[in-house]
């Protein structure tokens, strides 16, 4: 997917969880051991959103456990000492819409 693509779908993947209550608190965030598309917070729940789309395949299938591991390094990172409560999404747009999925790591 080009860079622009992706930048597409986060800022709709962005406007998305604005409309359904999120507060966007960073976007792209990025470290040494990677990046999170968007950081939201929600009923005191610190989200960090990996956003996925695709034209020709599902989505999902590119949230891989590698990639899943470097999301949980990098909010790591970013919570630093802090106790707040958080959860790692996949945010999954097909042409049909978007569905987020919630807690990827349970």
């Amino acid at each position: 997917m080009s860079r622009a693509k992706g930048f597409e779908a986060e800022t709709s993947g962005a406007e998305w969880l604005a409309a359904h209550g999120f507060e966007i608190v960073e976007r792209n965030y990025q470290k040494k051991c990677g990046e999170i598309d968007i950081i939201a917070r929600k009923n005191g729940v610190i989200h960090f959103v990996e956003v996925k789309s695709g034209e020709n395949f599902d989505p999902i299938y590119a949230f891989t456990p590698r990639k899943i591991s470097r999301v949980i390094k990098t909010a790591q990172s970013w919570l630093g000492r802090t106790d707040t409560p958080f959860c790692i999404d996949a945010l999954i747009i097909r042409a049909g819409g978007i569905e987020l999925i919630e807690n990827v790591t349970m």
